[in-house]
């Protein structure tokens, strides 16, 4: 039996993969799926994926789908925390035991995504790792700050339990990002977006 390494290792019927087979010449050997699936391969985006415009059109690797137990429980056998290993924001406060699910990491994107597409003038950037989230910039700030402004970004983060950050455009040098909460967000979106770090020497 071969499982394709990009599903989950449920995807396998474990009850017969107990049971013990007649061995043929043709057969080949049995693949356990999870031995097989090393880390990358689990937070690898397939190749069919058209460009998402927000975190949840990104969610369709291993990582996304299988249980979350599993997920976690790989994450760590894999060097967890204390590794240089690609992991999203969620699933890195989830291993160090500051979100309570996976879901309530998907429901801080949602809730995120659904302010921003409201407000409009902010664009979903998509062209991170695979097993990153993205994050938004506000067009209209990109010459807030003079010639090569990079223009105000939110980005989520494990860093913090309010788990969103925002850098306001800048062009010379990179500020500290203001930590915010959800409910920050929406109450302060207007001045998010008015946040400029004028340039050394303005």
């Amino acid at each position: 039996m071969v499982v394709k390494p990009s599903l989950p290792a449920d995807s396998a019927d474990e009850d017969q993969a107990d049971q013990p087979t007649q061995r043929n010449w043709y057969s080949a050997p049995r693949v356990e799926p999870f031995a097989a699936l090393d880390w990358y391969t689990a937070v690898e985006l397939p190749d069919s994926l058209a460009m998402p415009l927000n975190p949840a059109q990104r969610r369709r690797a291993w990582i996304h789908r299988a249980p979350e137990s599993r997920v976690l429980s790989r994450y760590r056998e894999s060097g967890g925390l204390d590794s240089e290993l690609p992991a999203p924001w969620w699933l890195r406060a989830l291993a160090a035991g500051e979100l309570s699910s996976r879901a309530g990491g998907f429901a801080v994107e949602d809730a995120v995504t659904e302010l921003l597409d409201a407000r409009g003038n902010w664009e979903y950037v998509p062209w991170v790792g695979d097993a990153e989230s993205g994050y938004w910039e506000f067009v209209p700030s990109e010459m807030a700050a003079g010639p090569g402004t990079v223009p105000t970004t939110i980005l989520l983060t494990h860093r913090h339990p309010g788990w969103i950050d925002v850098v306001p455009a800048h062009s010379t040098r990179t500020p500290k990002p203001v930590a915010m909460n959800l409910g920050e967000l929406r109450n302060r979106i207007a001045e998010v977006e008015a946040m400029v770090v004028p340039p050394d020497g303005a």
